[in-house]
């Protein structure tokens, strides 16, 4: 009825694939493919296979037929075989083994003895609890508390597995069979449809059942349920006894009303079956024709009608494809992996089976299709098959998704709400994006990467105290829905809710989602929980970086009709606004100055919305959609988290070069200005003057240009004085020219100039040997000035491109580079690393969308890292879109060709496919190692603190480094840390020294000291002087503390070299002297290097000492 393509599929994570029975896998052994000619027919059954030995022939045998449309198969469907074997895989992985088959249906044929011989009760009023033990509760909220009707227990009629294990698509991890009970006919009545009574007789059934079971011992603990999160349709749980029976299978008893029991008829859905006069108690003059209608109440009941008749339907249609069942299994995955297979209005794994079916019976799809192709085309449309049946008008006008069963009565989607429809086209859509994209990794993308809310969503609010959602149904009226939802507020406001903030956050977002409600779960020897006590309901927000941060809510013109709805949507924040071209227009103005406070406007828009309309206070919502950006944030008036700072510096930088290509008294021509520093692609960390932004300066290639190395650099140097003559005498600007470089101060900010010459590279990789021969031979300066003069800015200006289409990119990289610094991992995943690895995230966000705020970026980021197969797989980071599906494979091929020899880390970028310059020294396996254990570890700290309102909400914890992994700390006077007041905690008092005063931004002056960190300083001695036997680690933005760890290998007793004495004991055995570190001399070493600046040395372990 309604079109919805989803066509998506996301992963189980490793853990869950592997979660099942260790004995699945003791399956018997696969037989060989081929057989030798002339080999006798045996017994395959006790067979033990061993590989076969084939000869010459055999082994260059042409290929049969059937390998020949295998191997067609592969080419059509497949990037490659590997995804089909992939596929293959998963879905082997995900199949019930043929022993916990056997285990399924041994106890399910117990479970089935027991239920018929249930003991039939005298019958009483349904209201009469007084025939239920302590041992048993009612599963249902009895709210009136008085029905009509009469109960009595007695047999079921018939105990039926109906759902998907009969049918064959149960796959694991969490395996539930589902059955049946039919309840017999004299326990009903054909009026039990009116007021609650056929679902309160259907929960004392089960209650009865519940008795009944308890006093069997192999039976393990009973729980009650509900079916979808639908209170009106609870169900009994049954698992075997043991202690690891839960995890696995579960019995699902349903009781049933006997097929045709009731006429459908009664439950269309415009047709009232709780009156008001019972629901309120009140006296009222509404006659049965005016009553409300109660669509949702009606399609529970009808529910209960047609499992059986589904379950015939489905196994018909599964028997004539052959595949039918993995396409399902597929599907299941990928509903699993997005959240969207459980909970109330979810498309659950039913419904997966139903489209297929749809889709199989009116020849979308084909019988021989493969389950890779079954999942490729799976467009959702439904029709009405019955003419008898309610029309798609009736149908559209009573639900929010309409997809109606075989027998044309049934919603099957009755309680899913449009936002979870429009969420499976957009996974659809998005999935369909990379499905066929070689650039893509397609299986892991689409079936093996979990996307949770808070790593799919920009934005994650959370609706607390939900019991205050009463109030909102009054003030929206509510009452009707109210009825027809049984009384269950939250799912009776939901949809109205979602309205609202779909009218007012407009074209700000792409996608409103909302997390579903999860079944609850209780001993059924509790009452059932009450709808308050229900998880906080979590909304995610796609949004529209263009619009999003837009401070102006732009109405209809002042007389226009519409302008009364504006007015009314927004109440009192809509005024009158004359605008430049002329215009009076109904507008809202919200509070914003800086990109951090800009970002929570939609907040702004949220809290005001649901106040307005639904009398939800403010103390109700908990944003957590920007919360991790308090870690890069400054500034107390007008909070920022480095966007304007960064602003400020392009621009004093794009001044500050045309100004350098205006300079006429130049011997050469300047070719080209580039930046090379994190602040000029909008990712450095933190600003302070005390630093300087570098720039490349290109000179013109000329035959004056000598071609010595030594003569060049004299050169250079000539350029720096005269550039600095010229920008003082044209602009005063202050500067200080060096050999290397010249430091110019320009509007409070400080640059350096480097000139460059092209050639430069190429004449220190050329030598003369002592025979006058000219060898060229690649050596670390050439590259090390390569890097600085080239690939440096040609990355910077590439990034700062990528800034311009996505604006959270540079506030992604600060945190991600804060996060590495704060947990000691900056020398390892350097600054240009840190913006590549955050880079990727933006130009193949597959199986997400790229993101939208600088949270949700990190997220990913941590994912990244700690996920990524850094052994068999290079990361390539496609810039500027250039490489293709051919380029990658040819990436790959080179990479697993030279996997020994290439870095732990392989980044790829366009312009370099072989080597990874970027990660070329850095980081260690060892370190790399570490890195993803701590981001692991910080990803689950930190979504959990954001999803959970009752942790301690701290996101520093995530930058704090457990210190109790080194084995020496060295403590530093905070007063001589020149960054301490970016550290992750700051003192309350800060210490400041050397604070420029009067006008900063004055470019004439005193040059200040720039470039002075005597940490930094420090620790070049320390690795200078102790790099062999020691690795040193330090937060460079304002860490106070240097971690030491002894190298393992420095601590091996040596033979004594008089050239390897320092710093070591002598150890004389016999005739034999050895040497070994002193370690107590070396941490005094550490005192006497860092007189004035270390505080005190903290010997950590005694591991080492001898």
């Amino acid at each position: 009825i309604q079109p919805l393509a989803h066509v998506e599929s996301e992963d189980f994570t490793n853990k869950t694939l592997t979660s099942s029975d260790e004995e699945d896998h003791n399956e018997a052994p696969t037989e060989a493919k081929r057989s030798k000619k002339g080999d006798a027919a045996v017994d395959d059954s006790n067979v033990l296979y061993h590989p076969v030995k084939l000869s010459r022939s055999d082994l260059y045998r042409p290929p049969t037929a059937e390998e020949l449309n295998q191997l067609k198969e592969a080419e059509s469907l497949f990037h490659c075989n590997l995804l089909k074997m992939q596929m293959e895989e998963l879905l082997k992985e995900v199949a019930l083994s043929e022993r916990r088959k056997k285990l399924i249906d041994s106890f399910v044929q117990r479970v089935t003895k027991l239920l018929e011989a249930v003991p039939e009760t005298a019958e009483v009023e349904i209201s009469d609890l007084s025939w239920l033990s302590g041992s048993a509760k009612v599963p249902f909220l009895l709210l009136p508390q008085v029905t009509k009707g009469k109960f009595h227990m007695a047999p079921p009629s018939s105990v039926d597995p109906i759902g998907s294990y009969p049918l064959g698509t149960c796959i694991k991890p969490h395996v539930v069979v589902d059955l049946a009970v039919t309840i017999p006919a004299n326990v009903l009545h054909p009026k039990d449809v009116v007021n609650q009574r056929y679902p309160r007789k259907r929960a004392l059934y089960l209650a009865g059942l519940a008795q009944y079971l308890a006093s069997f011992s192999d039976l393990g603990p009973m729980r009650y349920s509900c079916l979808h999160g639908n209170r009106l349709r609870p169900v009994l749980l049954l698992i075997p006894p043991g202690k690891d029976s839960r995890s696995s299978f579960t019995v699902r008893l349903h009781a049933c009303p006997p097929p045709g029991f009731f006429k459908p008829s009664r439950f269309h859905p415009l047709r009232n079956n709780i009156r008001t006069e019972w629901y309120t108690g009140l006296q009222t003059s509404n006659s049965e024709g005016i009553e409300p209608p109660t669509p949702h109440y009606n399609s529970s009941i009808l529910g209960d009608l047609l499992p059986k008749a589904h379950l015939q339907f489905l196994s018909a249609v599964s028997s004539q494809c052959p595949a039918f069942a993995d396409g399902v299994a597929l599907l299941k995955v990928w509903l699993r992996q997005r959240e969207l297979h459980q909970g109330a209005g979810c498309f659950n794994g039913f419904l997966a089976s139903m489209l297929l079916a749809y889709l199989l019976i009116t020849h979308r799809i084909s019988n021989t299709m493969t389950a890779y192709q079954l999942l490729k085309y799976n467009i959702f449309v439904a029709k009405d098959p019955d003419s008898s049946a309610p029309s798609l008008a009736e149908f559209h006008s009573a639900f929010q998704v309409v997809f109606v069963d075989p027998s044309g009565h049934l919603n099957m989607c009755a309680d899913m709400t449009a936002c979870t429809y429009k969420q499976l086209q957009h996974e659809a859509s998005v999935s369909m994006q990379f499905w066929d994209d070689p650039t893509v990794d397609g299986f892991y993308s689409l079936l093996m990467t979990p996307k949770p809310m808070i790593r799919t969503s920009d934005h994650v609010f959370q609706l607390c105290e939900l019991v205050k959602l009463q109030s909102s149904c009054k003030k929206l009226n509510l009452l009707s829905e109210l009825m027809d939802h049984s009384g269950d507020y939250i799912h009776t406001t939901l949809p109205l809710i979602l309205s609202l903030l779909q009218q007012g956050l407009g074209q700000r977002i792409q996608l409103l989602t909302h997390s579903l409600c999860p079944d609850p779960e209780w001993s059924v020897s509790n009452e059932p929980p009450k709808y308050k006590t229900q998880p906080p309901i979590s909304f995610g927000l796609l949004l529209r970086p263009e619009l999003a941060t837009s401070v102006l809510e732009r109405g209809p013109p002042a007389d226009s009709p519409k302008a009364a709805e504006f007015r009314q949507l927004w109440g009192s924040r809509s005024e009158l606004r004359r605008f430049q071209d002329g215009a009076i227009t109904e507008a809202v103005l919200w509070e914003g100055e800086s990109m951090c406070q800009k970002r929570l406007i939609p907040k702004q828009i949220i809290t005001h919305v649901l106040k307005l309309h639904a009398d939800i206070p403010e103390s109700c919502l908990r944003y957590v959609g920007a919360t991790v950006d308090d870690v890069i944030k400054k500034g107390s008036e007008v909070p920022s988290t480095g966007e304007e700072e960064s602003l400020v510096v392009v621009q004093a930088f794009d001044d500050l070069s045309r100004k350098l290509w205006a300079l006429e008294d130049l011997p050469l021509s300047i070719t080209s200005v580039q930046g090379a520093h994190p602040a000029l692609r909008y990712t450095q960390v933190k600003f302070s003057v005390l630093f300087s932004h570098l720039l490349i300066c290109h000179m013109e290639g000329s035959g004056k240009w000598p071609h010595d190395r030594f003569a060049i650099r004299h050169i250079r140097a000539a350029f720096h004085i005269r550039m600095g003559e010229l920008l003082k005498k044209h602009h005063n600007y202050s500067y200080k020219p060096c050999p290397t470089h010249l430091d110019v101060w320009k509007d409070g900010l400080a640059f350096r100039i480097q000139v460059a010459y092209h050639r430069e590279p190429q004449v220190l990789r050329e030598s003369l040997t002592a025979e006058g021969m000219l060898v060229v031979r690649d050596n670390e300066e050439a590259q090390a000035l390569e890097m600085a003069t080239i690939h440096k800015p040609l990355l910077t200006s590439t990034l700062h491109g990528l800034q311009q289409q996505n604006p959270c990119f540079g506030a992604v990289c600060r945190l991600a580079k804060r996060w590495l610094a704060a947990q000691l991992f900056s020398d390892d995943i350097t600054e240009d690393t840190a913006d590549l690895l955050v880079a990727s995230l933006f130009l193949q966000p597959a199986p997400f969308t790229p993101p939208g705020s600088p949270q949700v970026g990190f997220l990913r980021f941590l994912c990244l890292l700690s996920t990524f197969d850094w052994r068999n797989n290079p990361l390539v980071v496609n810039l500027n879109n250039q490489l293709t599906g051919t380029d990658y494979t040819e990436i790959k091929n080179a990479f697993m060709a030279s996997r020994e020899s290439l870095p732990v880390m392989f980044i790829a970028t366009p312009k370099d496919t072989k080597q990874s310059m970027w990660t070329k020294r850095a980081p260690s396996i060892q370190m790399l190692q570490r890195v993803m254990v701590v981001a692991a570890e910080s990803l689950k700290v930190l979504e959990l603190q954001l999803m959970d309102g009752t942790q301690i909400q701290d996101v520093r914890v995530v930058l704090r480094p457990p210190l109790d992994a080194y084995d020496a700390l060295i403590h530093m006077n905070t007063n001589q840390v020149p960054l301490l007041c970016h550290a992750v905690d700051p003192p309350g008092v800060n210490f400041k020294r050397g604070v420029i005063t009067g006008n900063a931004k004055a470019s004439s002056g005193v040059l200040p000291v720039i470039d002075y960190n005597p940490v930094s300083l420090y620790l070049t001695e320390l690795r200078d002087a102790f790099g062999d036997l020691a690795l040193f680690f330090c937060d460079p933005f304002g860490g106070t503390v240097i971690a030491v760890l002894w190298k393992p290998k420095a601590f091996i007793k040596a033979p004594f070299k008089t050239s390897q004495a320092s710093a070591r004991s002598v150890e004389v055995t016999g005739d034999e002297a050895k040497t070994f570190p002193n370690v107590s001399a070396i941490l005094e070493d550490f005192r006497i290097l860092g007189k004035g600046l270390v505080k005190s040395v903290e010997a950590k372990t005694e591991k080492w000492s001898f």
